[in-house]
């Protein structure tokens, strides 16, 4: 039983700790503490970690946890933080939705998400406690859906950050993450459609019936509300080259058709950099149909914007369906899981093609890859850059190219 003495020759005024140490051999060490009582909690602390090092179950987790006890038991009630991993990304991903961008926080929140539901009853062990194996069981089990080599580099960033975090602030002494190598990225490039696939797709948005959410058909009004909102969206997206979520939300605001140069502007959320795209006369004849908002904050497309806002994988799905109806083969570049039943599919043409259509057509008619990557915020710039009017001429005759649809 451990037990506490004080130096005989009076040298120091601090008590000493004696216990027997993993190998069994009594020790001496100073507690550094006045205090008896303390300076006993301490040495018994001492003593129960040494048995567990000696019955070869202390872990380094528990270890921590001992240390939490010893100096609660010393400090009067204040302890070592000691964190779970799901506590530890929670307190990690609040303080990312302080400092940075909505966009960049919901993307660690979602990793952290994934990460957790992957170690299921673990995620309540100490931080400490994961080791590079779990990090590579987590990106082999991302692996077998499928996922891209890019996508995947990208999921060890964002759980690396958090590593790094509890590192820094002394919670674990190794990040997991860092013996982790990077794969190899085989880029597989999204097919483009041509202007006919294009006008063949808004044809058949024409003869949509859209389903309720719940199943059966939707009252006629809605129904051709949602017909105009995709043709709206297709035309956008050709004509400008954005994301499906930018397009889905856009705003009034984004949009100037009264300046000579017509305009749409957005702000990308991960760079900050502003992307300035003229408008084609086609697209402005799709704007001008649109009946006057009552604010510029309002959305060109509400019913698809309150979709985009949550989620923008089943406006992925109703697109894929639009373009079933226009008889457009998908075709598959990537199979995520191992068979055809499990897992998603990567298909050569998605809404994203038209992203690429827009780039494409625009580097066939040889537009210089500086323009395009400004059309499309391909580049790291800052934010509100000041256009000039022959700027804007160069962006509207670059956008002169697209053929109408």
């Amino acid at each position: 039983m451990a037990y506490v003495v004080k130096d005989v020759r009076k040298r120091t005024p601090f008590w000493y700790a004696v216990f027997r140490d993993a190998t069994g051999r009594w020790l001496k060490k100073s507690t550094k503490l006045t205090a008896q009582s303390k300076a006993l909690e301490m040495a018994r602390g001492l003593e129960k970690a040494a048995k567990q090092a000696r019955e070869k179950t202390l872990t380094e987790a528990r270890t921590r946890e001992l240390l939490g006890e010893i100096l609660q038991s010393v400090n009067g009630g204040e302890g070592l933080q000691v964190f779970t991993v799901a506590e530890w990304f929670d307190h990690f991903v609040k303080q990312k939705q302080k400092s940075r961008s909505d966009k960049t926080a919901l993307r660690h929140a979602q990793m952290m998400k994934e990460f957790i539901e992957y170690l299921d009853h673990r995620a309540h062990l100490n931080i400490a406690a994961i080791s590079s194996r779990d990090i590579a069981g987590f990106r082999d089990h991302r692996q077998s859906r499928g996922l891209a080599p890019s996508t995947l580099n990208n999921d060890m960033t964002v759980l690396s950050a958090a590593f790094n975090a509890a590192m820094k602030q002394g919670h674990i002494t190794v990040n997991p993450c860092a013996a982790i190598e990077p794969l190899k990225d085989k880029t597989v490039h999204k097919a483009t459609f041509t202007p006919e696939q294009v006008t063949a797709i808004l044809g058949a948005i024409e003869k949509m019936e859209f389903a309720a959410p719940r199943g059966g058909k939707l009252p006629k009004d809605r129904n051709e509300a949602l017909r105009r909102a995709w043709k709206g969206l297709v035309i956008t997206a050709f004509y400008s080259g954005l994301r499906l979520g930018d397009a889905a939300n856009l705003r009034f605001k984004h949009i100037d058709l009264v300046s000579e140069i017509k305009t749409l502007r957005l702000e990308q959320g991960k760079t900050g950099a502003e992307i300035v795209i003229a408008i084609h006369p086609a697209f402005e004849d799709y704007l001008l149909s649109l009946p006057a908002p009552k604010t510029d904050e309002a959305f060109l497309f509400p019913l698809l914007a309150e979709q985009a806002q949550r989620n923008v994988s089943p406006l992925s799905k109703a697109f894929r369906k639009i373009m079933r109806e226009a008889r457009i083969g998908q075709g598959v570049i990537r199979q995520r899981g191992e068979s055809s039943e499990s897992g998603r599919k990567v298909f050569a043409l998605s809404f994203h093609s038209l992203r690429h259509s827009f780039a494409s057509i625009l580097a066939n008619a040889g537009v210089s890859e500086e323009l395009r990557m400004l059309l499309t915020g391909h580049t790291e710039r800052e934010a509100h850059k000041r256009y000039t009017h022959h700027d804007l001429e160069r962006l509207r005759d670059a956008v002169a190219v697209l053929p109408r649809v």
